[in-house]
């Protein structure tokens, strides 16, 4: 059962649709997880001259609870939240915050007493794509939209058991096909949709889904999905689902948390008790092999995903309750480590060789990544009262940063 409520006349659904096709080619789009490539860099900004004392805040709009990024295309943002038992998609003007629409449907559902601090998410970022959203609640329901007046196009059922600490993966969407790995502890599949129908058109069945979210890679000339699973880092064909290799990758409590970063023909990853590694993933003949590149076992990160910045990978480790870290991304070494308890959970992007780092406590951060020698913060902006777990959408000079509740859109100027 779904509920619309849409608002203005016809002229303004028309308009705004004209606005989110005409803007999909736009270098200021926020479409997706981490940006436009999904590795947290944004393709289009120009920083001042002089960084202002403070940022200003155009509008702050109640939206819901939950830890999805906004999703910006053109004139419109879009945001995934919850209300009282309802998972909601709902568009709103970017330059005045004014609600457009919104659409609901019953997503109840009972967390782990050990999963109940994270809250009630949902925790998954929609991604845009031809006029269309796709959203992953945190039970598993995985959800189609037209992007101009939220109608609901199909829907997936959540799973009879999801995973133990709820779906946290954000969809990708990738030559037609919308991927998410649907089900549960020990049991899931990695299931590509067709976007227009929701049909199955490929699914892979060799373990259960992890929490981080997937990307689409190309090695040896083969373009792939590559995610984490509940014990494995994986890659399978995005064209027939087929797998073509596999690796170990056990954390405690499998919580396989992050995204991966391709780099120089590798990827990089981290995960509690893993350290940063890079793996080198080839084919020899019609053999597939995942070989060790390097690896460094002085930090790893749980829940942050990491940025490579030059020649670096710039992230937040968890150990010492939280320290700024530069990594070699050739060769693994450290290059330095910043000063302990500096955050518990930070959502970390780039523009060239400027970092921005939104910090679990309502800090934006912003500096220079191009010295790995250390990180020294340009600017402090407090742009939220309530813990910001959501990394923010920037587009332009604008930062759409989603708090506890809340979405707001701050200015440079």
């Amino acid at each position: 059962m779904t509920s619309r409520h849409i608002i203005g006349i016809v002229a303004v659904v028309v308009s705004g649709l004209s606005a989110v096709v005409g803007a999909q080619r736009s270098t200021t789009d926020w479409p997706q997880w981490r940006g436009p490539n999904r590795d947290g860099a944004l393709q289009s900004f120009t920083a001042p001259a002089t960084w202002p004392e403070g940022l200003t805040m155009k509008w702050k709009a109640e939206v819901g609870l939950g830890y999805s990024t906004p999703i910006v295309i053109g004139n419109r943002v879009f945001m995934f939240s919850r209300r009282d038992q309802d998972e909601v998609l709902a568009a709103f003007d970017a330059m005045t915050g004014k609600e457009l629409w919104h659409t609901s449907y019953a997503a109840p559902y009972d967390l782990v007493k050990s999963a109940a601090p994270h809250g009630m998410g949902p925790k998954g970022t929609p991604v845009y794509a031809d006029g269309k959203l796709f959203t992953f609640g945190i039970s598993g329901i995985l959800s189609a939209f037209d992007a101009a007046n939220g109608k609901l196009l199909w829907q997936k059922a959540a799973p009879a058991v999801g995973p133990t600490f709820s779906t946290s993966q954000s969809p990708i969407v990738d030559r037609g096909l919308v991927i998410a790995h649907v089900g549960g502890n020990n049991k899931g599949a990695l299931t590509a949709f067709d976007v227009n129908t929701g049909a199955t058109k490929w699914q892979w069945t060799g373990d259960g889904p992890g929490y981080g979210s997937p990307i689409i890679a190309e090695f040896a000339g083969v373009r792939q999905v590559v995610t984490f699973t509940q014990q494995n880092l994986v890659g399978v064909s995005a064209e027939t689902g087929e797998l073509l290799w596999q690796r170990q990758f056990k954390t405690p409590n499998e919580i396989n948390a992050l995204t991966p970063l391709v780099y120089g023909g590798m990827l990089i990853v981290s995960g509690q008790d893993q350290g940063v590694q890079a793996l080198r993933v080839a084919r020899k003949g019609e053999q597939w092999t995942v070989e060790d590149a390097w690896r460094n076992d002085e930090m790893w990160s749980r829940l942050s995903n990491a940025i490579v910045v030059r020649d670096a990978v710039f992230g937040l480790a968890t150990q010492n309750s939280g320290h700024y870290f530069f990594v070699d991304a050739k060769t693994g070494k450290t290059l330095w480590k910043g000063e302990p308890r500096a955050a518990l959970n930070a959502a970390i992007m780039k523009s060239g060789d400027l970092l921005f780092v939104l910090e679990d406590d309502g800090e934006l951060v912003v500096g220079s990544g191009a010295n790995p020698a250390g990180f020294s913060p340009t600017r402090r902006y407090k742009v939220a009262e309530q813990a910001t777990w959501a990394p923010p959408a920037i587009s332009g000079n604008r930062v759409f940063v989603k708090d506890l509740t809340t979405l707001a859109l701050w200015t440079l100027n």
